[in-house]
């Protein structure tokens, strides 16, 4: 297939490029490098393929730049991972997660349908479900309320795909992941800032008392399920969850970081913060079900499998 990947030099967009390349696709990406954290970072990324890809460093918010690299690509597939990300960020800048997120999306749905992709695969996250009573999380789910105007976003983008998919017959699937973590994390994510705080000997920020829960999800895991969305040949518009159907307190998983680097934790402990889910929990049965999702890694062996690509790499 010809893939087309935004976000492509980003933490879950570089481990997928990798493995569509050795599946012996051929692949695109479209990244615009912006400074949400070190542009170095997601350049290091993609360098040891860079050879094998075609590169545009473009935004997703222009629209005439889009429609450029999809006449130049004539992609077959489309997966869609460039985002705004964050809750926390959101809520203090929301008018460019409105943008990126929902114009962004828009674009590439439109460029989608001109240029006569069959397939698209949108990074949704389970920031959708809100404060939902209803656990573990199940795709077909009423959502009356989000908590942030990322997962405002994300769900935004999830009617827009639904339209797509319904008026122009484009195979749209929908990915809600849960808490991605693994080598190449993002250094604003709580896995990766802990464990370089712990090693480094500093403090870190704890917004409440640590009993709130994520669903953990290894990259391994959620590229397998990537790509069995890439494979799937069923209904023409699909959602699914992608996590570890395992929920885990942040207090256990600082725990886990200490014992591993063998490093006592010092905690700020701070209120909790608006827009902060209090758990996620994803129920895994439909993906198990329709494209052989059995993520394998568990919390305890992902952080250990992280934190020796940390140091690794902080060797260097």
């Amino acid at each position: 297939m010809k893939v087309l990947v935004t976000g492509g030099a980003g933490f879950i967009g570089s481990h997928l490029v990798e493995s569509l390349l050795a599946g012996g696709h051929t692949v695109s990406v479209i990244d615009d490098f912006n400074d949400f954290y070190d542009p170095k970072i997601k350049k290091k990324n993609l360098q040891p393929v860079l050879a094998d890809v075609r590169l545009h460093r473009i935004d997703i918010r222009d629209k005439d730049a889009v429609g450029r690299a999809f006449l130049a690509e004539r992609p077959d597939t489309v997966v869609h991972l460039a985002a705004r990300a964050g809750v926390r960020p959101s809520i203090e800048r929301p008018e460019i997660y409105l943008s990126t997120n929902i114009n962004g999306t828009f674009h590439l749905l439109e460029a989608s349908k001109v240029h006569g992709v069959s397939r698209f695969i949108f990074a949704s996250s389970s920031s959708v479900y809100g404060a939902s009573p209803v656990i573990p999380f199940r795709e077909d789910q009423v959502l009356t309320q989000t908590l942030s105007p990322y997962a405002c976003t994300k769900l935004a983008g999830e009617h827009l795909c639904s339209n797509y998919s319904y008026l122009y017959q484009i195979g749209v699937i929908c990915l809600r992941f849960f808490t991605v973590y693994g080598p190449r994390q993002r250094p604003d994510l709580a896995i990766h800032k802990f464990t370089d705080l712990v090693h480094r000997g500093k403090p870190i920020d704890v917004y409440g008392d640590g009993t709130a829960r994520r669903d953990f999800t290894y990259i391994e895991d959620v590229i397998q399920g990537v790509l069995a969305a890439i494979r799937f040949d069923g209904a023409p518009f699909e959602i699914f969850n992608l996590g570890e159907s395992e929920t885990t307190e942040l207090r256990d998983v600082i725990a886990n970081i200490e014992a591993v680097l063998g490093k006592k934790a010092r905690i700020n402990t701070l209120p909790p913060v608006p827009g902060d889910m209090p758990a996620t929990y994803a129920d895994i049965s439909k993906a198990r079900n329709l494209l052989g999702y059995a993520p394998a890694t568990r919390i305890a062996a992902g952080l250990r499998k992280f934190i020796e690509w940390y140091l690794r790499a902080h060797a260097l």
